[in-house]
């Protein structure tokens, strides 16, 4: 049970008053991460923002280069009323994918609040909880809140490149960062998804992260001999590599359910009397009736191996030795073994292949205290609406922190209007989260904080 200096309601109207101009700040940092360190341009002044932030509230915060310059992180640690419980983890990333403004309809590191909505690069991915989690953290330590166990705020750079200079950097040298937590929530989880009823009616169902897919990248190489392009060439590398870069990027992996996926479909099921047969052969065109949505779920039905990048010669007359691909391989949890076996058997002995970087699957159960706490949060701003599991098919920094054993969920809350495309808004042009969404986040983080 929370202890308050305030009343609860005063602290979450202070929080919901400035978590949309928090939001706002945030996106006007451009925190772009290339992938490469040279044109990243790093997190270390967004990062310092937060700290002050976090300081003019009055908590003390530990700022941490993270295994390269300007890549910050900001911790901070609200003790909790019971010192015995494990801790829990809060973490939002700093950094952005880029953006080409002229693409945009407002400048994409504007912030803009307009139209109901906050616009720019970051809005859903994910400076809308980085901002919920300020705005409650702020409030908690200037009403004198007491939660039930310690938090500990975690601002992070690089996940957008697969935190090897963020997460995965602070799990293997500053593991006492996390001294004692034993749970964690993220992003990509929590928003709502409407659904039609039998009846004509609707239901939101919000979806909380418990299973994530393995994210590879992957290069394949062939080589072959060199020689002048007027000559015959049976043996060419650009060849070689074009036609197992059209094998793996074609081929369908083996549809696999599993249970959070399983779980997510049977309460799609109950409450709108579709039917999910995993063995019918157009279980993608049922799914396509749940909207944008189905792209994030039909990923998770499957293994993925998209080619994203080629690369090969010199000179239009000249065949070169080598050619190179880079593919973008998600997995599900348990077949990381399968997929290598398969995609060795298509790509061929001519084509070799190597992981640059190779993030294990992570699943979890959806059941305890903690996610009956996330259901009761929804359930007191939202009597209508429904806690239900699924497994996003992108990766998190969540993948990190499963290696110091901590219990990890998405759960950024978010209420979106039904007809808003919101798998389309990830890492897409005109970006933008609306205003009441990250009020009523706000009003469910603090709730469910009181009562984690």
């Amino acid at each position: 049970m929370a202890a308050t200096g305030e009343n609860s309601g005063s602290a979450r109207a202070r929080a919901v008053a400035e978590v949309v101009e928090l939001v706002s700040t945030l996106i006007r940092f451009d925190t772009s991460n290339t992938g490469d360190l040279a044109t990243t341009k790093g997190e270390r002044e967004c990062a310092e923002w937060v700290a002050r932030q976090l300081e003019d509230a009055g908590y003390t915060t530990e700022y941490v280069e993270s295994g390269a310059p300007g890549r910050g992180n900001v911790f901070a640690r609200l003790p909790g009323a019971d010192p015995g419980r494990g801790a829990l983890l809060l973490h939002g990333h700093l950094d952005v994918v880029p953006a080409q403004a002229a693409d945009w309809s407002v400048h994409p590191f504007s912030g803009a609040v307009q139209d109901g909505y906050v616009w720019g690069r970051g809005a859903i991915d994910m400076k809308d909880m980085v901002g919920m989690m300020l705005a409650v953290a702020r409030q908690f330590k200037i009403e004198g809140t007491v939660p039930p166990r310690d938090l500990v705020f975690a601002f992070l750079a690089d996940e957008e490149a697969g935190g090897k200079w963020g997460s995965h950097w602070l799990v293997e040298h500053r593991p006492d960062l996390f001294e004692g937590v034993t749970e964690a929530v993220g992003e990509v989880g929590g928003f709502s998804l409407t659904v039609p009823l039998p009846d004509g009616g609707e239901r939101r169902l919000y979806l909380v992260e418990t299973a994530e897919k393995g994210l590879g990248w992957m290069r394949l190489r062939a080589k072959a001999r060199a020689g002048h392009g007027s000559f015959l060439h049976e043996d060419n590398a650009v060849t070689i590599l074009a036609a197992a870069v059209a094998r793996l990027g074609t081929h369908t992996f083996p549809l696999v359910l599993s249970d959070s996926v399983a779980e997510f479909l049977a309460a799609v099921a109950q409450e709108s009397g579709l039917e999910f047969d995993p063995g019918s052969p157009d279980i993608e065109g049922t799914l396509a009736k749940l909207g944008s949505i189905s792209r994030i779920i039909g990923a998770t039905l499957r293994d993925t191996a998209n080619p994203t990048m080629l690369n090969a010669g010199y000179k239009a007359n000249v065949i070169p030795q080598t050619a190179e691909a880079v593919v973008d391989c998600r997995v599900v949890p348990g077949r990381q073994a399968a997929f290598e076996r398969e995609v060795d058997e298509l790509i061929g002995p001519d084509v070799e292949r190597e992981w640059i970087t190779k993030l294990d699957s992570y699943e979890t159960t959806f059941d305890g205290h903690l996610v009956d706490a996330m259901n009761d949060a929804i359930l007191a701003h939202d009597p209508q609406g429904r806690t239900v599991p699924y497994m996003l098919s992108g990766g998190t920094d969540a993948k990190a922190f499963a290696h110091l054993g901590i219990r990890c969920f998405g759960f950024a809350p978010l209420r979106l209007p039904p007809e808003l495309d919101f798998a389309a808004l990830f890492h897409g042009v005109d970006e933008r989260v609306p205003v009441d969404a990250l009020e009523f986040g706000t009003e469910v983080l603090e709730h469910f904080l009181l009562h984690s």
